[in-house]
């Protein structure tokens, strides 16, 4: 269930806020005259977020890709090929 507090308690009791975005790792949402504005969360949950879009958007571009039937490599290929140019056994 997500968190919401009036936008008085990021003035009022802001350790709590902070608290309760590192503790369960979930943002908090603010509400200004009853309705939503803003959206608090810690750093890591952040970063997680950030780097989960970054993976989509890898994700649709490998898949637009082989949609488009460019040219692949299968991994044991790439493999021996990556073996050896590095001289690796």
């Amino acid at each position: 269930m997500p968190k919401i507090h009036p936008i008085s308690d990021l003035r009022n009791n802001f350790n709590e806020i902070s608290e309760i975005c590192h503790q369960n790792f979930e943002p908090v949402y603010i509400t200004k005259n009853g309705k939503g504005d803003l959206v608090v969360t810690s750093i890591e949950y952040f970063e997680t977020l950030q780097d989960k879009l970054d993976l989509y958007q890898k994700l649709s571009v490998a898949e637009a890709e082989y949609a488009s039937d460019s040219p692949s490599i299968s991994h044991d290929d790439f493999m021996k090929e990556l073996r050896g140019k590095y001289n690796v056994t």
